[in-house]
């Protein structure tokens, strides 16, 4: 029924359009946004056609014996078009297990994409992890996410800090200075965990250079000097916070709160659904950050699960 073939560069163009036009991409699925650390992974996205039309795409990678739903991506799973439906799904899953057994495949971790990033329903693929693979959850963390049209009021900690910030002189400005707010960003996640941003600033410019509608950088100012900031990835629905952090003078006067005010009250993203800051758990979701998840709970966010399953082929 399906023709599966993988993803060549030669199909960039037609892989792209087909995202962009999906029921459950976003643009981290695009060639240019996936393709800047294609160096670091074994890419075996694959290609289903239906009738000789495009029908779904899967970006994937292949690591010894296990295809991944793409390990340079927080999530990602099957991206459908609108016409895709529950039948014609499953029959989807059963001939991608062949096709990956004939080519030494035994296992398989999938990672879907979570619902708030649905433009329309997408979830014939859950269906199809229990009914034809008998996949089973094996990591399961949790975001935070605000409903635009139906926010709960900032906790009470979250207003005395947005209140502090004004009478210091925050002001919110979006910015194209990457390299301020990765020096406070890179301090940060050394200082604390050891660790560097998952983007190098290099490649945050680049990025962002590629895709300027979807990638911006807000940052809270006193007196000119740099406090704090976040880069948001922007989709069809969501608007998301990749990086957040602020430097010790703008911890101490609430600098993110009143950016947090900003983003989420102000009118700048109100043609958006969903305000996602992302997850707040470690180890694959074995560990909750407490003192995070306290922070965006306080801003009105509540869970969205983000999971990963899988299968023997």
């Amino acid at each position: 029924m399906f023709e599966i073939r993988p993803y060549t560069e030669d199909k960039e163009q037609e892989w792209n359009e087909f995202v962009e036009n999906s029921k459950n991409g976003t643009f981290l699925f695009n060639r240019n946004y996936m393709d800047y650390h294609r160096d670091r992974f074994n890419d075996y996205s694959l290609m289903f056609y239906l009738k000789g039309s495009l029908h779904a795409v899967l970006p994937a990678n292949k690591q010894g014996d296990t295809l991944y739903s793409h390990q340079g991506l927080t999530y990602g799973g099957l991206i459908l078009n609108s016409k895709a439906k529950a039948g014609t799904t499953l029959t989807l899953f059963q001939e991608m297990n062949e096709y990956l057994k004939t080519r030494d495949f035994k296992h398989i971790i999938y990672k879907p994409t979570p619902w708030i990033y649905h433009s329309i329903p997408a979830e014939e693929d859950l269906y199809a992890l229990t009914n034809i693979c008998h996949a089973r959850i094996i990591a399961r963390e949790i975001s935070s996410t605000i409903f635009l049209k139906n926010k709960i009021r900032f906790s009470e900690l979250r207003r005395r800090c947005v209140n502090k910030a004004h009478k210091n002189g925050i002001e919110i400005r979006q910015s194209d200075d990457y390299t301020t707010f990765w020096n406070i960003l890179n301090n940060n996640l050394y200082s604390k965990y050891n660790v560097h941003p998952v983007h190098s600033l290099d490649e945050i410019y680049l990025l962002a250079h590629r895709f300027p509608r979807e990638i911006k950088l807000y940052m809270a100012y006193k007196d000119d000097k740099t406090m704090g900031g976040s880069v948001v990835f922007v989709m069809k629905n969501v608007v998301h916070t990749q990086y957040i952090s602020a430097s010790e003078e703008g911890k101490r006067i609430g600098a993110l709160d009143a950016l947090f005010d900003y983003l989420i009250n102000s009118d700048i993203f109100a043609d958006k659904e969903y305000f996602d800051f992302g997850k707040s758990t470690e180890q694959n979701g074995q560990l909750l950050n407490n003192s995070l998840i306290f922070q965006k709970e306080g801003f009105g966010g509540r869970g969205v699960c983000y999971d990963h399953y899988m299968w023997d082929l």
